[in-house]
């Protein structure tokens, strides 16, 4: 049955954005979960844009699917490259779509490094570091995004992200292979993934052949489903170590870019790779509480809550702190 303003007070409606999926979620103003949906991935830096956009279709319909849109009175869209939504012929494109989900109110593009933020901590200051398909680090200030290093995309940054090392995870395997050596565990869980190979000459050139032509064959930002055979190889292989260790150094380093050594604040860990229980993730937490050990170190696990959550604190601004305790905790 579906849902009615009258029943719970105006709806709130959050879109999460990624590469690799995307999210929504409708909430009351008690914070109860009452649609959700799930799509493919729909970055505009790593999607086209029709492919995109029938995620986002499919997310949203799917978390309308027991409330009535016309209840839905705010929302906000987080993203990453959420530029890209604000090109002419993206937003109307993106409106239409909108329209034709019966969706009357108004939306916010923000940064999906804002929506992940939010859901995070309660508190309007801190930092951000995190690390999925692509990466950053950011200092907020009032919930904005004060300074952000990297989210540069898979093309020109994301160095400490899942896509870097599924990258370099080929990379591994190339590099041994063009020196006519087998490659070691993480080389060789590559090609079998990829190629399908598990015995071969290491100096033919078809191997290499195929492994590159296997990658050419994907959407880039398709090398990120990689990185958990990086992580999985850790302590294992000493190429996924060294790599792993990289990635981490990179993050840490960011975060000094953003974040004084005496600041207190909270840090968030947002992105599959440092949200679960991964070697990135603990030499990550190992660093930060090296270097900041007051600060309190939490998790965003929701980023289209989060994004909801914004969307309902412009609607009840005095209810907001009481609303971000329970969808949160």
């Amino acid at each position: 049955m579906a849902m009615t303003e009258a029943s719970g007070g105006p709806l709130a409606l959050g879109l999460d954005i990624g590469g690799t999926s995307t999210r929504a979620v409708v909430i009351d103003r008690a914070g109860r979960r009452l649609g959700t949906g799930r799509a493919d991935g729909a970055n505009l830096t790593s999607h086209a844009r029709d492919k995109a956009l029938d995620a986002v279709s499919a997310a949203v319909s799917a978390a309308l699917a027991t409330v009535s849109p016309a209840s839905v009175r705010a929302a906000v869209i987080a993203s990453a490259g959420d530029n890209n939504l604000n090109r002419p012929e993206v937003a109307s494109a993106l409106a239409s779509r909108w329209a034709a989900a019966g969706l009357t109110c108004p939306y916010e593009v923000v940064a999906d490094a804002v929506a992940a933020f939010v859901a995070g901590t309660p508190s309007p200051d801190g930092t951000l570091v995190l690390s999925g398909t692509g990466s950053l680090a950011a200092r907020f200030t009032d919930r904005r995004p004060a300074q952000i290093i990297d989210a540069h995309g898979w093309l020109l940054g994301d160095l400490g992200s899942g896509f870097f090392l599924g990258r370099s995870a080929v990379q591994v395997a190339l590099a041994a292979l063009d020196r006519h050596t087998r490659p070691g565990p993480l080389g060789l869980a590559v090609l079998q993934t990829l190629t399908g190979a598990t015995d071969f000459d290491p100096a033919s050139r078809q191997v290499v052949s195929d492994l590159v032509l296997a990658v050419h064959a994907k959407p880039p930002v398709a090398l990120a489903a990689l990185a958990p055979l990086v992580t999985a190889h850790a302590g294992v292989d000493p190429e996924a170590d060294r790599l792993i260790a990289a990635a981490a150094a990179t993050l840490l380093d960011q975060t000094s870019m953003v974040r004084t050594a005496g600041d207190a604040t909270p840090i968030v860990l947002a992105g599959s790779l440092l949200t679960t229980d991964t070697p990135l993730a603990r030499l990550v937490r190992s660093g930060l509480a090296a270097t900041w050990p007051s600060a309190a170190v939490g998790v965003a696990l929701d980023g289209a809550a989060g994004a909801a959550w914004l969307a309902a604190r412009s609607l009840d601004a005095a209810g907001a702190e009481r609303l971000h305790a329970a969808l949160f905790g």
